[in-house]
């Protein structure tokens, strides 16, 4: 194995894999998919940081902090979940975009929203969950969107903080990694 970066997430050691990005710089690649424990086991502690913002919904983006929030979901009772999309599928024409670009796709993309998620947002206490923030940038798409759909972003929940984003006001998140 090359590189790793160990992290403590709430007492449990993961060693995360060091990868170039476009940008120049490494990270410390934090990847939920296809572990079930992990998942599971970070869905539990997110579960127990976000519950006392009461959120009535809680929204993700694609791909990877799908099952978190599956399971964040389940955890918290709560039979539906909203998911941002990076590509616009055909049951999605009524539904809302917006543009991103994030330090790991290095180039500016569309989210969207379908209407169907817009309707479960608006009106609602909304908990944005996902894997990782490092800039901010996808996080400001995912409360973009809520705020179009008529939600109220109440909590921002993340596995990991990356770099400076351990800094920034309004977060929640288990643990905290460099960027390298």
């Amino acid at each position: 194995m090359g590189k790793v970066y160990t992290v403590d997430i709430c007492g449990r050691k993961e060693d995360l894999p060091v990868l170039p990005l476009p940008a120049g710089i490494n990270i410390a690649f934090f990847n939920l998919h296809g572990d079930v424990e992990l998942t599971e086991y970070c869905a539990k502690k997110l579960a127990e940081r976000i519950q006392k913002y009461s959120p009535e919904v809680l929204i993700t983006a694609e791909s990877k902090g799908l099952q978190l929030t599956h399971c964040v979901a389940r955890e918290m009772g709560h039979k539906h979940y909203a998911v941002v999309r990076k590509s616009k599928k055909l049951y999605m024409q009524d539904g809302i975009e917006i543009q991103a670009k994030t330090i790991t796709t290095g180039e500016v993309q569309k989210l969207y929203l379908s209407a169907h998620d817009v309707e479960l947002i608006e009106g609602k206490k909304v908990a944005i969950v996902d894997d990782v923030i490092s800039t901010g940038a996808a996080n400001a798409a995912l409360e973009a969107l809520v705020t179009a759909a008529g939600g109220t972003v109440v909590c921002r929940a993340f596995v990991l903080a990356e770099g400076d984003a351990k800094d920034k006001e309004g977060i929640e998140y288990l643990a905290a990694i460099p960027l390298l």
